[in-house]
C-alpha cells in the first residue's frame, strides 16, 4: 500500500505535484487530484477503469463556490447549498470560466460539492483549489467507507493516502446528485439526502 499520512500537508504537495491521492470524506474515501495542478482527470478514470462518459465532480471548501465555478447557476441551487451544505449534495450547475474546459463534462457542466469532513476541506484550502474527485474505488466495486475496506492496488498507484482517523464516522452513502441546469432540480441519483428532504424545501 501507498505511504499513509495523516499530514495535510504531505498530502497537499502531492497533489500540487498534479498527483493523484485517496483522502477521507464524510460519506466515503475519495480519490482526487487537484483541479489547478493536474492537466485534466484522465488519471482518476484510468485509475478507477471509469468510462469517461461519466464526469468527476468536484470538491469544494465554501459555498461562495457554487457562484464563481458555476454560471446562471438558478436560485434553487443556493438555497440546496446554504440548507445542505457542507454535506452529501453534488449540485450540478453550468460551468463558469473559471472551470478549465477539460474538466467540464460534455455539456458544459460541473458537478460541486461541499464536504462536511474537517480532513477534506482543510486539505483542498491547503492546496489553494477544488479536488476533482471520485470514490476511492475500481469501477463496479464497492465504495470505501473505511480506510481498511480501501483497495491495496489502487493505493499502491497513488502517492498519499490520507487517513483521519475517524473511519467509524464515515456514512458509506454516496452523495445525492441533483441537476441545477434547468427550471427545477432534478435528481439524478439519490444518496444521503432523500427526495424527500429536498422536496421539503419547495
Amino acid at each position: 500500500m501507498a505511504r499513509l499520512s495523516d499530514s495535510i500537508a504531505v498530502t497537499a504537495s502531492v497533489l500540487k505535484k498534479g498527483q493523484p491521492v485517496i483522502f477521507p470524506t464524510e460519506t466515503v474515501y475519495g480519490l482526487g487530484v487537484s483541479i489547478r495542478h493536474a492537466a485534466s482527470p484522465d488519471i482518476l478514470y484510468s485509475l478507477k477503469r471509469r468510462e469517461k462518459a461519466k464526469p468527476i465532480s468536484w470538491l469544494v471548501s465554501q459555498q461562495d463556490d457554487l457562484a464563481r465555478f458555476g454560471r446562471c447557476v438558478p436560485e434553487f441551487a443556493f438555497v440546496l447549498a446554504r440548507t445542505f451544505w457542507p454535506g452529501p449534495l453534488t449540485l450540478i450547475v453550468k460551468a463558469s470560466d473559471e472551470v478549465p474546459e477539460a474538466f467540464r463534462s460534455s455539456t458544459d457542466t460541473i458537478g460541486l460539492r461541499m464536504p462536511n469532513n474537517a480532513c477534506a476541506l482543510e486539505l483542498i484550502d491547503a492546496v489553494g483549489c477544488p479536488l476533482a474527485t471520485t470514490s476511492a474505488n475500481v469501477s463496479g466495486k464497492r465504495p470505501a467507507g473505511s480506510f481498511g475496506d480501501l483497495d491495496e492496488g489502487l493505493c499502491s498507484q497513488v502517492s498519499a493516502v490520507l487517513s483521519d482517523g475517524e473511519d467509524g464516522a464515515k456514512s458509506g452513502v454516496a452523495s445525492t446528485v441533483v441537476d441545477c441546469t434547468q427550471d427545477h432540480p432534478v435528481i439524478v441519483r439519490e444518496g444521503a439526502i432523500t427526495i424527500a428532504d429536498i422536496k421539503s424545501l419547495s
